[in-house]
């Protein structure tokens, strides 16, 4: 009966390590570390040399949006330049997409939250059910020309639906273009960036770029956006 018992406490005891050691990798897999940021630049910047000045990404549609347009792809520098995918990668069941900006004078490693991605997805379904019923998306309110507020308790939310930000943690709205293209709002994050940046940018300058600058990450799913009187406005088109 001893017996028995100390190999049921053993098998209890695999079984709850079993259950911890993922919990613990997805936290080690959602923390974008800088020292993985930099393994990664390293091995862009090898490649390209190398290369003639190719950049190893996958290969996106010309209309895809400038943060989303450049992913690395792993395959063509993994492991000849890098042993592996990092463990925060997509690629190896973490929460970041590894991305390029400034692709033609500064490739420069950046990363987005696939997360955020999801809950946009969980939005769109909600929508795009609305609109085989009733055609058109429940336009809440005219934010500025082609940008729009939806009427989310239409769609069935109680409360308004958000997208944490990768620079602030704080919620961000959704909105959506005459299209029916859901894009996150981010003039929450710019406004505070601008505050520290005052007098740098001008009305018509896309000045997303601002974020990114001291982050690690990039404003995806996002519309253009400019300055006016301090403030940040959505860029017209």
């Amino acid at each position: 009966m001893k017996k028995i018992h100390i190999i049921l406490i053993f098998c209890c005891m695999s079984i709850l390590t079993g259950c911890m050691y993922p919990k613990e990798n997805m936290k080690q897999n959602a923390i974008p570390y800088e020292d993985q940021l930099q393994v990664v630049q390293k091995a862009i910047t090898t490649y390209k040399e190398q290369t003639d000045g190719l950049l190893p990404i996958k290969t996106r549609d010309m209309s895809t949006p400038i943060y989303q347009k450049y992913p690395i792809d792993f395959q063509k520098i993994a492991p000849r330049y890098i042993q592996e995918a990092p463990g925060n990668a997509y690629e190896s069941g973490g929460v970041y997409q590894y991305v390029l900006i400034d692709v033609e004078k500064n490739p420069t490693v950046k990363l987005i939250d696939v997360r955020m991605a999801e809950q946009i997805q969980e939005v769109a379904l909600k929508l795009r059910m609305y609109r085989d019923e009733h055609q058109y998306p429940p336009f809440k309110k005219v934010i500025t020309d082609g940008v729009y507020e939806l009427d989310f308790k239409k769609l069935g939310y109680k409360d308004v639906p958000q997208v944490t930000s990768p620079y602030s943690g704080k919620g961000l709205p959704l909105v959506i273009n005459e299209k029916g293209e859901l894009f996150v709002d981010y003039r929450i994050d710019l406004y505070e960036a601008l505050k520290k940046n005052e007098g740098q940018f001008k009305e018509g300058e896309d000045i997303r770029g601002i974020l990114s600058k001291d982050s690690p990450f990039v404003p995806a799913y996002s519309l253009p956006y400019t300055v006016k009187n301090g403030e940040p406005i959505f860029l017209k088109s």
